[in-house]
């Protein structure tokens, strides 16, 4: 592999002074602690106690398109991330959070999106809010995500055994879909085939590849930055709303490496570090609905940012 170097001193330095200006508790305390001089796990547990419910579940604008003080599924994924990137991703932590999902699950593992307790409070126009007493209805979108940190830690619950089925089945049905519940998907198999298991570690990589394919024939994915009119914008999507080859490899060991050849993803990586902006950050590319999420979303894309550059760097020198 041929060694690049896309993270420089000085982008780090700017993205630094991005998130000391601008980034919320959370999003600092995770910056310091993965790319700090001295790790600072109890830091991020710390930032995290803020937007922790009674019942297990989080909220408080943990997610920054999810406002109120009402746990919802959604919001999970940003707790359990932040506590495994602390090394701290353990069943004490988990089982509250998991013990709340089994409560709000559907019968089959899944959970839902958003709950209904949602809807008092302000929210985007693309998210819909189930009515109230609706039946539960799982969304691979949030369960793949939620699950995928839960099985790299080998957490074991009897919500999650019935959750991991339901997004083993929610893969193998997936046809027409769009990025987010690609992500999510991604997300799941590439936990999965981290665990080692011969035949989950062979099922992976079969369903990786038909999901690529998947993403390439619906062409949800822009694979030339200057060429966007080759990408479909997926219903619902805000113009312009297109993944690059680095939104679903996020990490050169995921299994949607495969999906793109050498020269797509160096022209998607380029294209990302072309995309920091004079202030130091990242923008979020979905739709503008509040100028406070909007400002509270951005730290976060900017640490998946670096995140994302310095895991290809580190694989181009290895």
């Amino acid at each position: 592999m041929t060694r690049t170097t896309r993270l420089t001193a000085t982008m780090l330095d700017d993205a630094a002074r991005f998130l000391w200006t601008s980034g919320r508790v959370l999003e600092q305390r995770r910056f310091a602690h993965l790319f700090g001089t001295v790790p600072d796990p109890a830091g991020v547990l710390a930032a995290l106690v803020a937007h922790r419910c009674a019942d297990g579940g989080f909220a408080f604008g943990i997610e920054p398109d999810v406002r109120g003080p009402a746990p919802q599924p959604i919001a999970a994924p940003t707790a359990l991330l932040a506590m495994e990137e602390a090394g701290a991703l353990d069943e004490a932590r988990a089982w509250p959070v998991c013990d709340w999902l089994a409560q709000v699950a559907a019968p089959d593992g899944g959970v839902p999106v958003v709950l209904p307790s949602l809807r008092p409070y302000p929210r985007p126009p693309f998210l819909p809010v189930p009515e109230d007493g609706a039946k539960p209805v799982g969304a691979l979108l949030a369960t793949g995500q939620i699950v995928a940190p839960l099985l790299r830690q080998g957490i074991e619950h009897p919500w999650l055994t019935a959750a991991t089925a339901f997004c083993r089945t929610a893969v193998e049905e997936l046809g027409e879909t769009h990025p987010y519940e690609v992500g999510a998907a991604l997300r799941f198999l590439d936990a999965l085939h981290s665990l080692g298991s011969a035949p989950d570690t062979a099922w992976a990589r079969s369903a990786a590849a038909r999901l690529g394919a998947l993403v390439r024939e619906q062409r949800i994915v822009l694979l030339d930055p200057a060429r966007p009119e080759e990408a479909r914008t997926a219903p619902g999507y805000a113009p312009g709303e297109h993944p690059l080859p680095h939104d679903y490899a996020r990490t050169p060991d995921s299994l949607a490496r495969d999906w793109f050849t050498d020269e797509e993803l160096a022209r998607s990586l380029d294209h990302l570090v072309a995309a920091q902006q004079p202030d130091g950050g990242w923008p979020i590319n979905w739709a503008h609905w509040s100028a406070t999420t909007e400002s509270e979303a951005r730290p976060g894309v900017t640490v998946q940012a670096l995140i994302t550059l310095r895991s290809y760097d580190d694989a181009s020198r290895a």
